[in-house]
């Protein structure tokens, strides 16, 4: 079997060809990529490999781009570290996700779980996870009820989606609120994750939205938004703090400006 690792931290790209190679002797790692730019580049000018371990953030964005920019004709074997609650789409759509850290019986079992299938099979994975690329580039719009009337609330203007006692709130960049009728486990996947980050149970935010970030006690963080919030905070578990500054380290020094991270005290 031929595979590539797409992977941006070296030591963990290191890690998983080590469990590779030690799993699965004959396998042969063809390349190690490290961002999304370079495995566009790869399979554009490679034959496709087996099977394709891809980690979702990556040193120049998601690595859902990539199936925006290039036909993926391989199975994909995501690696992320994200909740589980936040991988149902990811598991629906692929071969499977492996949560980091990654273990080695774990690692084994997806690859078995793809040598298993059958060509058929394996094509309808690599279809399902293009379809699931479309469906998050296609919500550009949410429909909310205003007493008789029906308003499109267009993906850039909404700061938050929020959630309490099974009910969900649309929060808008003007200030507004609207009641919306979906779960917050199904609004994230029509989310492009570039612009919007699943902080806790509670809360969907926008990367546009954020105004400053407080050093919370117990190692969370707090994040006040520009607009008003159904709770004093978005708190940040100690959990979530990590994969929170990777995503938000994706934006540029001219969206920084004015995205302060300070202590309370």
């Amino acid at each position: 079997m031929r595979v590539i690792v797409v992977e941006d931290e070296t030591a963990a790209a290191v890690n998983l060809m080590s469990m590779l190679h030690h799993a699965f002797p004959q396998m042969e790692v063809a390349a190690q990529l490290e961002s999304v730019t370079e495995t566009v580049e790869w399979l554009e000018t490679n034959d496709a490999p087996d099977l394709m371990f891809l980690d979702i953030h990556l040193a120049d964005g998601s690595a859902f781009t990539i199936f925006e920019k290039t036909e993926v004709t391989c199975p994909v074997i995501f690696t992320t570290a994200y909740d589980q609650y936040a991988l149902e789409a990811f598991h629906l759509n692929s071969i499977d996700y492996l949560l980091k850290p990654i273990k080695e019986e774990e690692l084994r079992r997806a690859v078995e779980k793809l040598e298993h299938l059958s060509q058929a099979a394996q094509q309808a994975y690599v279809r399902r996870v293009g379809d699931a690329m479309q469906q998050r580039r296609g919500a550009q719009s949410f429909l909310v009820h205003v007493r008789d009337r029906i308003i499109p609330l267009r993906r850039e203007h909404i700061a938050f989606f929020y959630s309490s006692h099974e009910k969900v709130t649309i929060g808008t960049l003007k200030g507004e609120q609207f009641p919306f009728d979906r779960p917050l486990d199904a609004i994230m996947p029509l989310l492009p994750e570039e612009e919007f980050f699943r902080a806790n149970r509670q809360f969907i935010i926008a990367r546009e939205a954020i105004g400053d970030i407080a050093i919370w006690f117990g190692n969370r963080l707090a994040v006040n938004l520009t607009v008003g919030i159904p709770e004093k905070a978005v708190i940040i578990s100690k959990a979530r703090v990590p994969e929170f500054k990777r995503w938000l380290q994706g934006v540029s020094e001219e969206e920084r400006h004015g995205k302060e991270i300070h202590s309370v005290y």
